[in-house]
């Protein structure tokens, strides 16, 4: 391996890794790889043979490699991992090396991370990356917060490998501090969401429809030309013709019922409580997750729970026109729902996102891509201090134009006892979010009676106790 010879460097060769090295490698750069598995480094090296691009399990070897002032990104398992890294790596480096974690870290980590290392001349940054394997060879989406001037020194080949849209980069400096990760934490929030609602929807066309798997196909396939254009509907359609190398079955017949999950979306929901901004969908998506893993007891529980005995059903092309509107309805929710708690966190993290540029990034490579983006962009790029999306007169035409069809929807999924709390929860936000008054004064009441926890008035300012008439026993 070239002493300084490499323009950047790559801790962690697994499967992302690789895939960034070689994207990168493809725009001109030189990449050197390290990973204390032989085995990858074999297959990193074996793979790019002919190009500038080398792999060493030697950790000296590797930041010798490097030209200086360094720049060596992680992508490692979140957590303890990474500190490990960056413990072993910072006896090799030098003032004004750049450190980049491209990893889902907890955005607090980032913030500690951050500070502990400027003490040390080490700059480092918490970069979010969305896009999968086949994202990360070919364009991801990236989300980069922190040093500003950290992020200029490698703008430039972070917008070449990151995705493009109509020639845009999917790439922008998103914020201070731990900006980036946090950023990507709602991303991963708002497609924990909509992927359950797309799971929501094909339990409604598969067991109220009958679709079977090709008529299935050809739903989501349809859909995807329309308003519901996105990459999770797009792969929604192919899945369902996969076969299955095992049976003569389509595999998602075969893939047990109980999902997994890494914490992200989890995340998102305790930092939303925290800062007291509601994020419905994405919290009753976490829990979905969590209720299919008891797959036994809800195997007992189907032998003696019974459900909706007077099943009605509309007619399958009435169903599907439904189901769009419903799915499109409750996808603007969830992006309302995650950008309105970026709107809160940048203001309390002193983040200064610019939510207009964060929908555009998100426009390619990344896993919640949709057409519906360029919406929301449109109306941030409107009103920049616009606290949630369903205020905006365009986005709101489109819910007023929807809400039918997620309310028939609902309808049909209660009567054929088709459990739909996300699709559900969706319509709840939007209509307490659009009523000026909600019987939280009568909580307020209780509070006070058994608690005297206080309570304002709508006639007159300042703070109120009453000693209630309570009911002798």
């Amino acid at each position: 391996m070239e002493k300084q010879a490499y323009d950047f460097g790559m801790i962690g060769l697994g499967t992302m890794g690789r895939n960034l090295l070689y994207n990168i490698n493809d725009h001109g750069y030189g990449v050197s790889g390290f990973d204390k598995s032989t085995a990858q480094v074999d297959t990193l090296n074996k793979e790019s043979e002919g190009k500038k691009i080398s792999g060493t399990s030697n950790l000296q070897e590797f930041i010798d490699s490097l030209k200086q002032p360094r720049v060596i990104m992680l992508l490692v398992p979140a957590g303890k991992i990474v500190d490990s890294v960056i413990e072993e790596i910072k006896p090799h480096l030098s003032k004004a090396d750049l450190l980049i974690d491209l990893g889902n870290s907890h955005f607090t980590d980032t913030d500690r991370r951050n500070e502990q290392l400027a003490k040390e001349n080490i700059h480092f940054m918490g970069a979010g990356v969305s896009g999968g394997e086949s994202g990360a060879r070919f364009g991801p989406s990236i989300m980069p917060g922190g040093d500003k001037e950290a992020y200029a020194r490698v703008e430039e080949m972070l917008k070449a490998v990151s995705a493009k849209v109509n020639g845009e980069p999917c790439v922008t400096y998103v914020g201070s501090g731990s900006a980036g990760h946090y950023v990507k934490m709602v991303h991963n929030g708002i497609e924990y969401a909509i992927m359950q609602l797309i799971a929501e929807t094909y339990h409604i066309l598969k067991e109220v429809g009958g679709l079977n798997n090709d008529e299935l196909h050809q739903v989501f396939a349809t859909w995807n030309k329309g308003i519901l254009q996105s990459f999770l509907i797009e792969i929604t359609a192919d899945i369902f013709l996969q076969q299955d190398d095992l049976t003569s079955n389509r595999l998602v017949d075969m893939i047990l019922d109980a999902a997994q999950q890494k914490g992200t979306g989890a995340w998102t929901s305790e930092d939303a409580m925290e800062q007291q901004v509601p994020i419905p969908a994405i919290d009753l998506a976490v829990s979905m997750r969590d209720l299919s893993s008891y797959k036994k007891q809800r195997e007992a529980a189907e032998k003696v729970l019974k459900g909706a005995s007077n099943a009605d059903k509309d007619s399958k092309e009435s169903l599907i026109a439904e189901l769009e509107q419903a799915l499109y309805f409750a996808m603007i929710t969830t992006y309302a729902q995650g950008l309105s708690l970026l709107y809160t966190a940048s203001k309390k993290y002193n983040y200064g996102l610019k939510l207009d540029e964060i929908a555009a990034i998100w426009r390619g490579g990344c896993i919640i891509r949709a057409a519906l983006l360029e919406d929301i962009r449109a109306a941030y790029a409107k009103n920049p201090s616009l606290e949630n999306i369903l205020l905006d007169e365009a986005i709101a035409a489109k819910t007023n134009q929807s809400q039918d069809g997620i309310r028939k929807i609902i309808r049909q999924a209660v009567k054929n006892g088709i459990p739909v709390p996300v699709i559900s929860v969706s319509l709840a936000y939007y209509d307490s979010y659009r009523r000026g008054w909600l019987p939280s004064n009568l909580l307020q009441a209780q509070r006070d009676y058994f608690g005297a926890h206080t309570y304002q008035r709508i006639d007159r300012e300042g703070i109120f106790h009453t000693h209630w008439n309570q009911a002798k026993n």
